[in-house]
């Protein structure tokens, strides 16, 4: 639930057979807000109407707009979406679905079933979950499902033509951002908004701000997409594109050297990035891609209609009608990277935030204990090719081409499909011939799942997307990223190293990169429109004041204002929530230090066992420390990473009424309050916690003394710095009551379960 200093409202209306009542976001910063709200279209400027390409795709796929409605970051809007996607959390959604009391799907084409997580899980339990999904599809007429083994969700998107260019897929995974990549909206949802998408074909959608990252330059020889977005993440390290949706821009002569592939690996880790989706431009690349899967679909029949969604027609469609963004469209912020001077990276130890010129860790000689080419960023046919590559080249050096003594080199291709063309072309061949360990297509080791993962005190490094600590196995183990290439290379030498293959252009000595497009004349433009945007849209906002001032409703607000902080509560809402404040001192909490992967797909987790294992990848010691209705606080960005809500059950679970923090991470934001977790935003809490509690001491979690106070009906907090400390109060903004029912009920899910009146 985002909340920012202006009311706004999610229309719940045309959601099923719900009755007409709409769901507020209202004033003040409970859970993470970064936009302000566009009250009044009505007077926008024609140069406020240029929409960019995020705006304009969701235009077409929101419903209930009212007439000549221009869709804006901030605007909430009820989304139709292209097709949604779930995995092995089908059978959770399927039970959620079920327990609002729905029959039937709204629109069984729209819904595409994908096992790939757990798939080397041969128990008993995962077996019949499996089937209960499969003979669930059945039932209900969805035809677009796939089983075990035969690829990662996101890449079946991709290849079966579903993520198409110009519309707007989601998924309930927070990897969705990877169809980016084909010029697709992919932006993540949560169980519950799968639930109600399988029931009604729609679900709510906040447009976030829109971030442009131009890239200027090509990829010398030697640097890939991998590189690209590690280094993204890693030199943008401040929570720049937190929560943003992100456009990718660039002459036609920068984007030709950026394939699709590594466009869909560049925009797959604008997850790890802090991002809510990462597209790029609908070009001449992308459609000559497009054209290639026509024609192979129409030669080959897949048996999955996949000829159907690859159609020369369609194709046409997207040359004939582009969508592209508007000239003057408004961006909250722009960033720039000049590809050709970058250089091989590597990402970790277990963080995406730090990323390192694969020339300094070489030197270092790191030894690794395994390496993996899996997960639907980086184990494509092309990137199979490109680690195969690194063997043979070795022959001609006269070195060994096999996998070094102690290392060990496991495989999984993004896709069965994927794995076949890599099989023709005789790459995998090279891969097994080195001592690499092939592993079905599917998640596996990436989350956790399965065998393979390291071991306390190991060293690994991956094509995969996350290396959160914890994330591929032991806590105590170290995690590094890198492409293809660098893991083959250093699965080849026993140690963090390249293949050779890079050369530094003559004259580069650093990475070029920063705000703006680069183009100083071009900056400059651009500030001058945005500062004549800002003069009209003041403008519009004294006529607004005067409108109203003319026609009487100076009046109400005025009453408003002076009854301003005073909430109604509902029955069954605390009108206070008040604890003893623990905190846990990190920023980039995310959720696998929350909820370990390894129990995400575990279903039928009982409560206690949930409460036992939260915090369990940050602190083994939170369980023992924590007591029934304390205060969480933590730092900036808490619940980055999956979309799994287990990470907000699983502090409820611990009987933690409230978490507060610097800031949310959007779907952890999500997530809380679908399953009735609260959050307050209060920086100033999270900087006079640690400047208390930053000495030689300092623990992961702490009791600190301090106690926290949140006064529903004034909308304040009280904090006590402790027994003869500091008291001081604060402002936050309102709960309204329809959102203290959601809450007070127990959910999103239970409350459209009344809703609809079962």
């Amino acid at each position: 639930m985002n909340i920012r200093a202006t009311q706004m409202r999610v229309n719940m209306q045309s959601l099923g057979s719900m009755r007409p009542r709409a769901l507020p976001i209202v004033a003040g910063r409970l859970f993470h807000g970064s936009i302000v709200y566009r009250r009044n279209n009505a007077s926008l400027s024609s140069l406020d109407k240029a929409q960019t390409l995020t705006e304009k795709i969701v235009q077409r796929y929101s419903l209930g707009l009212p007439q000549d409605k221009i869709v804006k970051s901030g605007d909430f809007v009820t989304l139709a979406p292209h097709k949604c996607m779930t995995h092995d959390n089908s059978w959770p959604v399927a039970s959620k679905f079920m327990a609002i009391g729905a029959t039937k799907i709204h629109e069984p084409d729209q819904i595409v079933f994908t096992l790939d997580h757990d798939v080397q899980n041969k128990s008993e339990t995962n077996v019949k979950k499996y089937q209960q999904i499969q003979t669930f599809a059945e039932q209900k007429g969805i035809r677009h499902r796939y089983g075990a083994g035969e690829g990662i969700g996101h890449q079946i998107m991709i290849e079966e033509g579903y993520a198409w260019p110009g519309t707007v897929t989601v998924a309930s995974d927070s990897h969705s951002n990877m169809y980016g990549g084909v010029g697709c909206l992919g932006t993540p949802i949560v169980r519950t908004d799968a639930a109600s998408i399988w029931a009604t074909g729609r679900t709510w959608w906040q447009v976030p701000p829109v971030a442009k990252c131009h890239f200027k330059g090509v990829l010398p020889a030697g640097v890939t997409g991998k590189d690209v977005i590690v280094a993204l993440c890693g030199l943008f390290n401040n929570d720049e594109v937190l929560n943003h949706a992100i456009e990718f821009t660039g002459s036609e002569e920068t984007m030709r050297s950026l394939p699709v592939d590594e466009r869909l690996a560049i925009a797959n880790m604008t997850t790890e990035w802090g991002a809510l989706s990462g597209l790029f431009p609908i070009d001449s690349v992308l459609l000559s891609w497009l054209r290639y899967k026509a024609t192979t679909a129409a030669m080959y029949e897949s048996g999955t209609g996949s000829k159907d969604r690859f159609s020369h027609a369609l194709i046409e469609n997207l040359t004939t009608s582009p969508i592209r963004a508007d000239q003057g469209a408004t961006y909250a912020k722009s960033l720039f990277l000049d590809l050709s001077t970058l250089s091989p990276y590597v990402s970790g130890p277990n963080s995406v935030k730090v990323a390192t010129p694969l020339r300094d860790l070489e030197s270092q000689k790191i030894n690794i204990q395994k390496a993996y080419l899996v997960s639907c960023t980086n184990s494509r046919a092309s990137d199979i090719a490109a680690a195969a590559k690194v063997f043979t080249e070795a022959t001609k050096t006269g070195a060994s081409p096999k996998v070094a003594p102690n290392v060990e080199l496991y495989i999984a291709a993004a896709s069965l499909t994927e794995q076949h063309a890599a099989e023709e072309a005789g790459d995998w061949g090279v891969l097994l011939a080195a001592g690499a360990k092939p592993l079905p297509s599917g998640c596996g080791p990436c989350i956790g799942l399965g065998t393979g993962l390291l071991e306390a005190g190991e060293v690994g490094i991956s094509a995969s997307n996350r290396n959160f600590k914890g994330r591929m196995g032991s806590p105590d183990a170290k995690a590094y990223l890198a492409s293809p290439e660098v893991v083959a290379a250093s699965a080849l030498s026993g140690y963090i190293s390249g293949p050779g293959f890079y050369e530094a252009p003559e004259g580069v000595t650093k990475v070029v990169l920063g705000e703006g497009t680069g183009n100083v004349e071009a900056d400059k433009a651009t500030s001058i429109e945005e500062a004549l945007a800002k003069l009209i849209s003041e403008a519009d906002s004294l006529v607004d004041n005067a409108q109203s001032s003319l026609f009487g409703e100076a009046e109400e607000a005025s009453t408003e204002k002076e009854g301003a902080g005073l909430t109604e509560i509902v029955a069954g809402f605390p009108d206070k929530v008040r604890g003893e404040i623990v905190f846990c001192d990190a920023d980039n909490l995310n959720t696998d230090a929350i909820y370990p992967g390894k129990y995400t797909y575990q279903d039928g987790v009982s409560i206690e066992k949930m409460a036992e294992v939260c915090m369990e990848n940050y602190d083994k010691e939170f369980g023992s420390v924590i007591r029934e209705g304390d205060i969480l606080v933590s730092g900036f960005n808490f619940g980055c990473g999956s979309s799994r809500e287990q990470a907000a059950t699983a502090i409820l679970a611990s009987k933690i009424p409230l978490v507060v923090s610097g800031s949310f991470g959007n779907i952890f934001s999500r997530n809380s309050i679908n399953n009735a977790l609260l959050g307050l935003e209060v920086p100033r809490l999270v900087e006079g916690l640690r400047k208390q509690f930053s000495g030689a001491d300092k623990a992961l979690t702490r009791r600190t003394g301090w106690t926290f106070e949140w006064d529903v009906s004034r909308s304040e907090i009280t904090v006590q710095e402790g027994e003869g400390g500091a008291k001081w109060t604060q402002a936050v903004g309102q709960m309204p009551p329809n959102v203290q029912e959601i809450i007070a009920r127990g959910g999103l899910e239970k409350w459209v379960k009344a809703e609809i009146g079962l």
